[in-house]
């Protein structure tokens, strides 16, 4: 039967999911898949929750819909109290949207409004970085410095957007470098971005405590986000962090930042909010930007027909209720260097595999033609393609993506399961991992 939807590709078709329970997807066909990425590092709690699915069920049956303008819901209310009540890290209020890149939209800004309102409206700019991805929007496009993923839409992104360089030591890291000095280097490179722009004129940083999509489970070396803050302080920026994909407990903290040393002014949050049961994202946002609100106009220029939406609120609700009540971060924080092990064990002298990076339940796997010249494969080899394909192949569903190194060249695989996988799921994935690579290898 024809498709009328505009898929991804429109030369080939995608399979068809019909139901999963568990960490398992069924497909029309009537096979069975193991869910070992979580889609795009989503269902942090797997499918088929019969709890989750009963919240959303009696919120349709009690109020599925309040614009904002005019109200305010029960399960709006109880998610911002469960995420923000207690101020983490000075986080005091909540702004729930309908996916990541919405989030990250709401985030720009409110950081412009904040600094509009507090009498600073010179300050228009934002620094990102390369290998970095925030969202599709255009907003989001032009923070992020994904080159792959921007090349197209290039000429209608901002120019206030500007970038400096990833913290990426496996490539960018120089040899005989310490950890310090490539700080230092960072540091500096971003000081030097503020001054070429104006220092009065930077609104803020952006940045992913470890980066997902873009150059898979890239983590920062130490010292690195205080040191970036330190430079945003000094001359009165936001610090603003996308944990869209890597947080909500997926690191093994509620937040990355927790493990950085750090706290933002602004964060983002969507993907391990609903676990994928709904479409929600959240802005946090701290005590001091609102207050810079509450002073000034009293009021957010931003706004959503679906903001708040009572139905995702619920289902979110519920996911992270889960969480709480089985304990499952905690359980993503023991069972993280299992993982971890298990790919080392099957991966860390693989010819092809050149690093092995991630926290967690977050790890990726980056592939190389010559491990030794840390060289990728070119990108007319289709890699990622091949690895999709071997991969279901083997019954398993990963998040490969391309563009690793720089936007164009590069293959890696992310690996994020639910929070509730067990040590016998994290080997047998691990097992169907090493098929999938060794028929992809063999496909090329």
């Amino acid at each position: 039967m024809m498709s009328r939807i505009l898929h991804r590709s429109v030369k080939n078709k995608p399979e068809r999911a019909v139901s999963g329970r568990g960490i398992h997807v069924t497909l029309a066909d009537g096979r069975t898949v193991m869910d070992a990425s979580g889609g795009a590092a989503v269902a942090c709690i797997g499918h088929g929750s019969e709890r989750v699915a009963k919240a959303i069920a009696e919120q349709a049956g009690k109020l599925a819909y309040a614009h904002t303008a005019f109200f305010s819901s029960d399960p709006a209310e109880e998610l911002a109290e469960l995420l923000v009540g207690d101020e983490p890290g000075g986080l005091s209020n909540a702004f729930f949207v309908s996916s990541g890149s919405e989030a990250i939209e709401a985030s720009i800004k409110l950081a412009r409004q904040y600094f509009v309102e507090i009498g600073q409206p010179e300050r228009t700019r934002f620094i990102g970085r390369r290998q970095s991805y925030h969202g599709n929007t255009l907003g989001a496009l032009a923070t992020g410095g994904h080159a792959g993923r921007r090349r197209i839409y290039e000429p209608l992104l901002s120019a206030n957007f500007s970038h400096v360089s990833p913290c990426f030591p496996y490539h960018y890291k120089q040899e005989g470098e310490s950890d310090a000095a490539y700080v230092k280097r960072l540091a500096d490179e971003l000081e030097a971005e503020f001054q070429r722009l104006g220092p009065g004129n930077v609104i803020a940083f952006v940045a992913e405590p470890i980066v997902g999509a873009a150059s898979g489970c890239t983590t920062a070396v130490p010292g690195y986000f205080p040191a970036m803050k330190a430079v945003c302080e000094r001359h009165g920026a936001l610090l603003i962090l996308d944990e869209i994909m890597s947080g909500m407990g997926r690191s093994g903290s509620q937040h990355v930042w927790q493990q950085e040393g750090v706290t933002p002014d602004i964060q983002a949050v969507a993907k391990g909010l609903g676990g994928g049961y709904v479409p929600i994202g959240a802005m946090l946002a701290s005590r001091r930007v609102i207050d810079g609100l509450s002073r000034g106009s009293g009021a957010f220029v931003h706004g959503h027909t679906y903001q708040g939406h009572p139905l995702a609120c619920a289902g979110a609700l519920e996911v992270q209720r889960i969480i709480g009540e089985e304990k499952l971060i905690e359980s993503v924080h023991r069972l993280g260097p299992v993982l971890e092990s298990a790919l080392v064990e099957r991966f860390g002298n693989h010819p092809h595999v050149g690093e092995i990076r991630g926290r967690g339940f977050f790890w990726a796997l980056e592939f190389v033609r010559d491990r030794g010249a840390k060289e990728s494969y070119a990108p007319s080899v289709n890699f990622t393609e091949h690895l999709k394909a071997a991969a279901l192949d083997s019954g398993i569903l990963v998040y490969p993506s391309n563009g690793t190194v720089d936007g164009v060249r590069g293959d890696h695989v992310i690996i994020a399961p639910p929070f509730n996988t067990s040590e016998a799921e994290i080997a047998e994935i691990v097992d169907r991992l090493g098929s999938t690579v060794d028929k992809t290898l063999a496909a090329i």
